[in-house]
């Protein structure tokens, strides 16, 4: 049963019925975008073992890149929260925005002046088709939820993430927050 409906700002957090889902166990993915023909979201707590100066050598600080999701993985995005320093940045909802001019965002980092407290790197999105979002729902494989404070979001530890959304759901997801991610640990 859905609760909320998608939309952008919201999170999902994936059922513990999807176990074995490699991309998407455990995850909690922000939606950036929701419309009648699709919708896009990145994953906010599977990092990956790259840094942007991995990724971009001129660049000298190292701040982390996480999984956005299984669809172009070879594209960095980003969300953040200071736009006024970003032109061309697309609200996602009150005070986190995806996007904008990169060379701005290079700028931004050789002088020193954004800290991975104010922005987050993905390589690839989460992606759906204009009904299979809601197909997934309709199936249990997500639960949609808010998160207080979407300025937070990227300051989250994202270790703990999918267990304290588990536990703010209280009930039997109290339980699957304790559970090893591999069932076969158990």
């Amino acid at each position: 049963m859905i609760a909320l409906k998608p939309e952008k700002g919201l999170l999902l957090v994936a059922e513990p019925t999807i176990i074995g889902d490699t991309s998407f166990n455990r995850s909690v993915v922000l939606l950036a975008e929701h419309s009648e023909s699709g919708s896009i979201g990145f994953i906010l707590n599977k990092i990956l073992d790259f840094t942007l100066q991995d990724l971009i050598p001129g660049l000298k600080k190292s701040f982390k890149i996480y999984n956005g999701g299984p669809v172009e993985q070879d594209n960095l995005y980003f969300i953040h929260k200071i736009p006024d320093l970003i032109p061309e940045s697309i609200e996602i909802a009150n005070g986190i925005y995806w996007g904008g001019n990169f060379e701005a965002v290079k700028q931004l980092i050789i002088s020193d002046q954004i800290s991975d407290k104010e922005i987050r790197f993905f390589l690839g999105y989460s992606g759906w088709d204009a009904k299979q979002l809601t197909e997934e729902l309709n199936s249990n494989s997500w639960i949609i939820t808010e998160h207080q404070d979407a300025k937070d979001i990227i300051e989250r530890p994202y270790r703990s993430f999918w267990k304290d959304k588990m536990m703010e759901l209280g009930g039997n997801y109290m339980l699957w927050s304790n559970a090893p991610e591999n069932p076969s640990y158990n």
